[in-house]
């Protein structure tokens, strides 16, 4: 949810936001009115509470021959307050209503337009050539006997898969250096659960525009989550933080579900995109003040993970209109995937400003005691589709792929993953 101030005193600024996303500025006016509506309501209801009070003093006061009269008057009063009550929980739900309809305020910078108006801040490492014809990732995972799709969709259906022998081996090195890494910048780790309260879900802002995306399950009333940034997100909901003396940084670690809903046709092949998959996410709870620094720090440990795993890729600052509502700026990581011919998205991090924490309720004390918002930022350090990339980049001409050095210590010495024979 944005600032309400900054709604009531800057419109301007959160309708060009709104702009950027191309997304309705009348929802800007909406919400003003929702605010004047709901401040007009709590000031009435405030009003008639205040002469309640005095006028109770004044029926305690007065004598037994005028206190009939005056009981009457203080229940018709009573009904008059109860019934302003309500209508300021009424306007009070309105206004929410009304400001959860609006995405994030962008940061200054960050490209207006939607999914192919990114800005590319650079590229790193030089796009590999290989002297004979490249496999695709699951071509080399069958030869390895790593990724097996085929008893995945009998199981559970399409964009499911197996992870076998080395396939799993491979994903569990991968997460646990992105775990070390992020344990040696100051993360906890978590196992988070993946399932969650409507109220956490609806918090992160993951049941807007991409609801569909979600796994529901009724009978429960709780939601899959598609990112443990859900479950780290409403770790400390409620809650009053100390963050003076820096971030509070954790690592979460989990399987994620999404439903992948308007995919139907793209990346069917292999695991680029399926329906489960696991994932280490960063998260952190931060002064708003430095968030922005945070959210550099957090692309660069992305940057140094892909580089010590030998990947080729480039960074985007992605459009306003690409950013989910939560987000006020977000950096795309892509590695090269030899056989597409193209850059994907391995990875993304993103600044949520006090967004999520003010739907959340979660809090810091600045200067004088008073309590604030913090900031919130995520980032994934290492997950499933990273595989697709290491696959392809290194593979050789046997079938074999060499293992980046970096990951060879979390594989027992392995240099090189071997075709089955």
């Amino acid at each position: 949810m944005i600032d309400p101030v900054l709604l009531r005193e800057n419109p301007d600024l959160v309708k060009r936001s709104q702009e950027l996303r191309g997304e309705s500025t009348a929802l800007v006016d909406e919400a003003v009115e929702a605010d004047a509506a709901r401040r007009a309501a709590i000031t009435a209801f405030e009003s008639l509470r205040a002469e309640q009070n005095a006028f109770g003093k004044q029926v305690a006061k007065a004598p037994k021959d005028e206190k009939a009269a005056l009981v009457a008057a203080a229940q018709t009063l009573a009904a008059s307050v109860k019934d302003a009550g309500q209508r300021a929980s009424e306007a009070e739900a309105e206004f929410t209503a009304a400001v959860q309809r609006l995405g994030n305020v962008v940061i200054d910078g960050v490209p207006a337009g939607g999914e192919d108006d990114y800005v590319v801040l650079r590229e790193v490492g030089g796009v590999p050539t290989f002297d004979f014809e490249p496999r695709d990732h699951l071509a080399i995972g069958e030869l390895l006997d790593a990724i097996d799709m085929a008893r995945g969709a009998k199981v559970s259906g399409a964009r499911f898969h197996y992870l076998k022998g080395v396939g799993a081996r491979l994903e569990l090195a991968l997460m646990t250096m992105g775990l070390d890494r992020a344990i040696a910048a100051g993360f906890t780790p978590l196992i988070t659960p993946t399932l969650v309260r409507p109220e956490i879900m609806q918090g992160t802002g993951f049941l807007g525009a991409h609801a569909e995306e979600v796994y529901h399950l009724p009978a429960d009333d709780l939601y899959l989550t598609g990112t443990s940034e859900v479950a780290l997100a409403g770790y400390h909901q409620g809650e009053i933080l100390d963050v003076s003396n820096g971030p509070l940084r954790y690592a979460g670690w989990s399987t994620c579900y999404r439903r992948e809903a308007g995919s139907h046709g793209k990346d069917t092949r292999g695991i680029i995109r399926v329906h489960q998959f696991n994932k280490l996410e960063m998260f952190s709870y931060i002064d708003p003040a430095d968030a922005e620094a945070e959210h550099e720090r957090m692309l660069g440990w992305q940057e140094e993970m892909l580089q010590a795993l030998g990947l080729s890729y480039r960074v985007i600052d992605t459009a306003a209109g690409d950013l989910g509502s939560s987000a006020a700026r977000k950096y795309d990581v892509e590695a090269w995937v030899p056989t597409q011919g193209a850059y994907r998205e391995l990875t993304s991090t993103s600044n949520c400003t006090t967004f999520q924490a003010r739907r959340l309720d979660i809090r810091h004390r600045g200067e004088g005691g008073k309590t604030a918002p913090v900031a919130t930022l995520n980032g994934t350090l290492a997950t499933t589709r990273w595989i697709v990339a290491i696959l392809e980049t290194h593979q050789q001409a046997d079938g074999s792929v060499a293992v980046p050095e970096a990951l060879r210590g979390y594989l027992g010495g392995l240099e090189v993953l071997e075709p089955i024979a």
